[in-house]
């Protein structure tokens, strides 16, 4: 059945209310410190995306297959601790093999950094589900009853996973103007594609079913989707660079579509965060001083230890 995204849905919020969001994250850019880029190599930035690369790997394969990088890549976790909290999650077929393939792109990923600037430790994470729980409170601004479980089901691993590459991906396309060599610019646009690509599939995965209530909630998919994107662009207090899967049309491409299954700004052209954005978020602190949510202890590599 061939349906037009705009019969299907409505604006999860009015114009109004989105630009009212974008006007206070804009305030607290203004009041924060520093938004812009951090010196360091090549390498440095790399490594720091590895803290990324190490989250999805756990989650994805943890979620598809049950065990994580020490069962399937040992060597690459170059001595860091076990995540805490993973488990195999109750995903249907066409899930299972989507984030199976996910898991060993990132398998993939954490070998291609290694073989090109070196690795760092794996950092103590996170995964539980009373973590994602937290993160979904956070979101809604109250308390989920019952909490989210990320591991219950396909759509809640969707929304779940929705949290991951596409803060990597930013992370990549903030890094990228500022690599000098040829090899490390290279790889940074290749894990990019790949990371933009996961991001792509689990939005359109998520816009199909944006319409649709998660179960025991009265929250939409799209709405859910919308929720984290603003806590993101809150936690960051860069801006808003982050969107959910349906927008106002005067948002959308070309101001023409309420689809907004990529998430992109003026000339549909990609968002970019820097890392201490990109800490403030995956902490869940707004503080890239302040470790917690996915990263316990914080992340490892020179820039991530150097805000600790």
């Amino acid at each position: 059945m061939n349906l037009s995204p705009c019969s299907i849905f409505t604006p999860v919020i009015t114009l109004m209310l989105l630009l009212e969001v974008r006007a206070m994250a804009a305030a607290a850019a203004s009041s924060h410190p520093y938004c812009g880029p951090l010196p360091g190599s090549d390498v440095d930035k790399v490594q720091f995306a590895m803290n990324l690369e190490f989250l999805e790997a756990e989650y994805f394969l943890y979620g598809s297959m049950g065990k994580g990088l020490d069962k399937f890549a040992p060597y690459l976790t170059n001595g860091g601790p076990p995540p805490v909290g993973g488990q195999k999650a109750d995903l249907d077929e066409l899930g299972f093999h989507i984030i199976q393939e996910f898991a060993y792109e990132e398998i993939d990923h954490l070998r291609a950094i290694n073989e090109t600037v070196g690795g760092i430790p794996r950092p103590l994470l996170n995964i539980s589900k009373e973590n994602f729980a937290n993160i979904f409170d956070q979101a809604v601004g109250y308390k989920l009853d019952p909490p989210f479980d990320a591991y219950a089901n396909t759509i809640n691993y969707y929304l779940a996973s929705y949290l991951l590459p596409y803060v990597g991906l930013v992370g990549y396309v903030g890094a990228e103007p500022y690599l000098v060599n040829f090899t490390t610019k290279g790889l940074v646009a290749s894990l990019l594609g790949v990371e933009s690509g996961q991001d792509a599939v689990i939005r359109a995965l998520l816009y199909e079913r944006g319409h649709l209530k998660v179960p025991p909630y009265d929250l939409t998919v799209a709405e859910f989707t919308d929720k984290l994107s603003q806590l993101r662009n809150r936690l960051a207090m860069c801006g808003v660079k982050d969107e959910g899967v349906v927008v106002p049309t005067e948002l959308g491409a070309a101001g023409k579509t309420e689809t907004n299954v990529l998430s992109a700004g003026k000339n549909s052209l990609s968002y970019r965060r820097n890392p201490q954005e990109i800490l403030r978020i995956v902490y869940g602190t707004g503080d890239e001083h302040v470790p917690g949510g996915f990263y316990p202890h914080g992340g490892n590599g020179r820039i991530a230890s150097s805000f600790l």
